[in-house]
């Protein structure tokens, strides 16, 4: 089963960025996704595939890891 991402996250990635920096906010999620390197801002798009075996951990969480909708009454 896929992991779960979301806009906000800060990933950090197996391979570094040529600026020095691994770690990587999530701008937009799907079939692609793009994200921001945290070191120089620096925008990319990769396809999902790819995002996800590039993909080391995450760093840390926008939203709780539970179900986002039941925070609303």
């Amino acid at each position: 089963m896929s992991q779960k991402f979301y806009v906000g996250d800060i990933v950090q990635l197996r391979k570094g960025h040529p600026c020095g920096s691994d770690q990587w906010e999530v701008m937009r999620t799907g079939m692609d996704f793009r994200m921001k390197c945290l070191g120089c801002g620096h925008v990319v798009m990769l396809p999902r595939k790819r995002f996800e075996r590039a993909v080391k951990r995450i760093v840390s969480r926008t939203i709780e890891q539970g179900n986002p909708e039941s925070n609303s009454t």
